[in-house]
Order: C-alpha cells, then structure tokens, then sequence
C-alpha cells in the first residue's frame, strides 16, 4: 500500500479481478494504532481494520452516523439525509424507527415469509429452465428474487422493477455525478410520493398500507423508510446471490452446507464503506485519538478477514463458526434486515443447485465483470449455462 504523504495512506480498493480484501487490508491490521486515509470523494478519514477495532467503533455513542455533523465523511452513494433514512441518525431519532420497524422483520415474521419466497425462487427457476440452457443469472434469478420479495412485503407493483432498480444503480455506484445521483433520487421520491398517497387512498395488507395505518410516521418519514427499505431490500441481497452463486461453482464441495450463508456474508462482506461514522468528541480506538469532527471508516470487510479471530480468513470455509462476523453492522445500527437476507440467500442457492444440478459458468471466472466502482461490491452479470 502506496504512503501518499506521511502517515497517511493511499485508500485501499478491489483491483479489477480481485474477489477477495484488497491486500491493503491485512497491512492496515498489522500496523499499530489506526491509519489515515482520504476516501474516493475526497474526505480524510481514519481506517479501522481490526474485527475488535472495528465492533468497538460501530457501538461507540460518541461516534455519529448523522451526515449533517461537521467533517462527516462523503463517498457519494446513497442518499443519507431524508426524513425517515434512518441509518443515518442517531439515538433517539434513530430508535423511534427502528422500534417501530423491529416487529416487522422478527425471526418469526420473517420465518412466515418462507413460503413465499420459496414460490417465488421455484418460479423463476421454472422460468429459467423454459426458457433454454443459459443465462444472465444476475438478470434472471439474483436480482429478480429480492425485487420481487421487497415489492411484495412493501406493496411497491413489480411491473414497476425496473424503474426503481436502474435509479438505485445510480444511487450506489461511485463513477455518478452528484446530477446523476440527484435525479435518481428525485424519480423514486416522485415514484414513492404517489404510491404512498394511492395507499392512503386504497390500504392494502403491505407493510406501507401498516405504516400508514399507523398514524406516527407522517409523509416526508414515510417516503424516506419507504425508500430505504426499497433500495436495500433488493441491491444487497442481489449482489451476494451472485457473488454466492460464482463461489459455490467454484467450491462445489461446500454445496449444500449449513454454514454457507454465513461464510458468504463473512467472507464479502459487500458493503464495506457504508458504516461511516464522525466523531462529535474526542475518543481513542486501538491507542489511537480521533478528535472531534474527524471521520472514522469501520471496514467490515476487513474485520471479516481478521487473522486473529477467523483462522486462515482468506479461504472460503463454510465448515467454522461465522455468525460473529460484521457484515451486516453491530450495534444499534445492525441490518434491520438481516433475518429476511439470510432467508432468502438460504432459500435461493439451496433450491437453485438441486435444481439445477449441472449448473456452471458460461464464461472463465476471471472474465467475470465485478462491481470494483461501487458502493456495493457484486457481480454486473453472471453468464451461466446448465
């Protein structure tokens, strides 16, 4: 890893090609302390690599996920101060959401979504199968599967999938412009101010027509949950489908294995950059003092591939224990939706490889496009044949 000046270091990214931790990873662990960085958008930060470092910084209070906080860092991406984006807040705004929120993504609840999803992958599997020997898989299976959940749980109109996806793929990609990313934003607002006002005309038995129904969240809240729950509910879950899909062709030894999700999720942890934090006093992580007003990047990536807590991190290995990892945050900003994701990742590639037993690429692994430019680490297409 390149020293752009002393002390500092150059930010450490996926080289094309490159599936696992940038190599600048395990450097940033061995140093003593924490390392200076300056992210793609231009905001110095420090880095946190260490699976320890890292929990400690996703549960410090002193640590603020509120963007509108002097010297908070900007990478560009999703948006990150709507009424309502509560990832983006801290307590107690953040709790009165999340409290609100909580009941509908339960073990339990999410347990009773699992004939539903099982409909769904059966389906589109069926589709796959009629239509020929070959296909995009991102296109016609990892993707489609979350939308089509998310819409689902939500109330959002699948016929309107493709609206909403190609805005989210500006949202969470690096190489848009701040117009770019503001008319993508502007078009969901649009889309998900008349789908709210349709509800209240017309409830159904959705979770926005619940909300509604609800009376505490009024319609600027609303619109911000809503789309929130929107975007993450299908983009990340899609990414790690296709990621998964591609490991275990490539690992067909691990096919079928209980511990799969969870090493999946460990192992990538594919939103990476998205925990990012500002101090609003002055605190010590790793014997390191962060004053107040400086940014702090968490890189769950990193601790996921912690030596000293996963033994040889870097080999895909569904066999060790692995729910400890951070791939879906800690804390008090932990995933809401973690029970639906593992659900489906479950659900999905289990019923995909009995299914489709002969299941391969149709291309070198190493012709694969990976999202290197983006917020979310995944796969643009996966060409398979069967």
């Amino acid at each position: 890893m390149v020293s752009t000046e002393p002390g500092v270091v150059a930010f450490p990214r996926r080289s094309p090609g490159q599936v696992t931790p940038p190599d600048g990873y395990a450097d940033l662990r061995a140093r003593p302390g924490l390392c200076r960085t300056v992210l793609p958008g231009g905001t110095p930060v420090w880095l946190v690599a260490r699976h320890e470092d890292v929990r400690a910084a996703l549960t410090d209070p002193r640590l603020s996920s509120d963007p509108s906080k002097p010297g908070f860092p900007a990478t560009g991406g999703a948006p990150e101060a709507l009424p309502g984006w509560f990832v983006a807040m801290d307590a107690p705004e953040h709790t009165r959401y999340r409290k609100l929120l909580i009941p509908e993504f339960t073990v339990r609840k999410v347990r009773e979504l699992r004939p539903g999803i099982q409909q769904v992958v059966d389906e589109r599997i069926d589709a796959m199968l009629a239509a020929g020997n070959s296909a995009d898989l991102v296109a016609a299976f990892c993707l489609v599967l979350p939308s089509l959940v998310i819409c689902q749980l939500l109330g959002v109109p699948y016929e309107d999938h493709e609206h909403f996806e190609s805005r989210t793929r500006v949202l969470v990609s690096l190489a848009s412009t701040a117009r770019q990313r503001e008319v993508a934003l502007g078009e969901i607002n649009t889309y998900l101010t008349e789908l709210i006002a349709a509800k209240r005309a017309q409830p159904g038995e959705d979770l926005i027509s619940r909300l509604i129904d609800g009376g505490v969240l009024d319609d600027a809240e609303l619109l911000g949950v809503a789309m929130l729950l929107l975007v993450a509910g299908h983009e990340t879950t899609a990414n790690m489908l296709s990621l998964g899909v591609v490991t275990l062709l490539e690992n067909p030894q691990w096919i079928g294995h209980e511990g799969v999700v969870e090493e999946l999720l460990r192992f990538f942890s594919i939103s990476d950059v998205v925990s990012l934090r500002v101090a609003t006093e002055d605190l010590e992580i790793s014997g390191q003092l962060i004053r107040r007003g400086e940014g702090v990047a968490p890189l769950g990536l990193a601790a996921g591939h912690d030596g000293t807590v996963f033994e040889d991190a870097g080999e895909f290995c569904p066999a060790r224990s692995a729910r400890h990892h951070v791939a879906f945050g800690y804390g008090i900003h932990q995933c809401i939706g973690q029970h639906l994701a593992r659900l489906e990742m479950e659900v999905a590639l289990t019923t995909l490889f009995e299914r489709v037993p002969r299941l391969r690429l149709a291309v070198p692994a190493d012709e694969l496009e990976f999202k290197h430019d983006g917020v979310l680490f995944g796969l643009y297409e996966l060409p398979v044949r069967w």
